[in-house]
């Protein structure tokens, strides 16, 4: 939802605009009911203010953000911001969680930026290797991306250990790109590695919410903003919306790549489909094995 990125974005603002993010968050159904005047005068700022603040979070202005505010919270289903509870039995856990994660990725394609994507895909097409640095859950990510990337040709590597991908930065020379993920790119072992990278000549693709000391290390941002509270469980949001953008990567790559690399991935899904065929037929006649050997 749109107020996810407003909370994502609250300590970029300034201190002005911070007030006019603050009477937004506090009640967004009244944001939308009331007009620029009105909230200017709840958040104590003048109607200028309000305007940068519509600007500093991506829109031309009070009317574009007005729309799109009313616009997220419609398509929010029910239940999308209720936490999980001890008390809770499992069909509220199947309503709740469900519902988060719709939300996140009815937010994700109203915010992500296709232009973004494009220049993504721009980079990773022309690399000769791709390394995936991440840490914690977005490590997870990161061998999630390493699998899907390099079935397209090229070759990828995820590292999560932070010792290690500050060494394979330093590795790296002009060509070659990073995917650096984080969920709020503010891991200073993974700035650090991204920093080395940068000076190597890598091209940097960040995976992270925008306003962030990793989002200005990149090369191309692709911004990923969702809420962070006191909830463990909101992780598992964030996590699902990194898992897409990586599928929406790793398949324009596959078709940037062309036919013939589509052949090797099917010649790869064959090879697959062997091994497997011949484990089964060990389980079937394991004696048989045996005695041969």
């Amino acid at each position: 939802m749109l107020i996810d990125t407003i909370r994502t974005q609250l300590d970029s603002l300034s201190k002005s605009e911070k007030r006019v993010a603050l009477a937004v968050l506090e009640n967004p159904a009244l944001t939308i009911s009331e007009n620029i005047t009105a909230l200017a005068k709840s958040a104590q700022v003048s109607e200028p203010t309000v305007v940068r603040f519509c600007r500093a979070i991506g829109y031309d202005g009070w009317y574009e953000f007005k729309m799109k505010l009313a616009q997220s919270l419609a398509l929010a289903p029910p239940g999308a911001n209720e936490p999980a509870l001890p008390e809770d039995v499992a069909i509220d856990l199947v309503n709740k969680i469900c519902s988060r994660s719709i939300n996140a990725l009815l937010d994700l394609r109203n915010t992500l930026d296709p232009e973004a994507i494009q220049r993504a895909l721009d980079v990773l097409a022309r690399s000769s290797k791709i390394e995936i640095y991440g840490q914690g859950t977005s490590g997870i990510v990161a061998a999630d991306a390493q699998h899907k990337f390099f079935r397209s040709g090229v070759p990828a590597v995820a590292y999560s250990d932070p010792h290690i991908h500050s060494i394979a930065a330093a590795l790296l020379e002009p060509g070659d790109a990073v995917v650096a993920i984080s969920q709020r790119g503010s891991s200073t072992a993974l700035l650090r590695s991204v920093q080395l990278a940068r000076q190597r000549g890598a091209d940097i693709v960040v995976l992270a919410p925008s306003g962030t000391p990793l989002a200005e290390l990149a090369t191309v941002m692709v911004s990923i903003d969702l809420s962070f509270n006191t909830d463990p469980y909101t992780p598992l949001s964030a996590r699902l919306a990194h898992l897409v953008v990586i599928d929406i990567l790793a398949v324009g790559l596959a078709l940037k790549r062309g036919p013939e690399f589509r052949n090797k991935m099917q010649n790869a899904q064959k090879a697959l489909q062997r091994i497997d065929m011949q484990f089964d037929s060990f389980l079937q006649n394991p004696q048989k094995d045996d005695d041969q050997s």
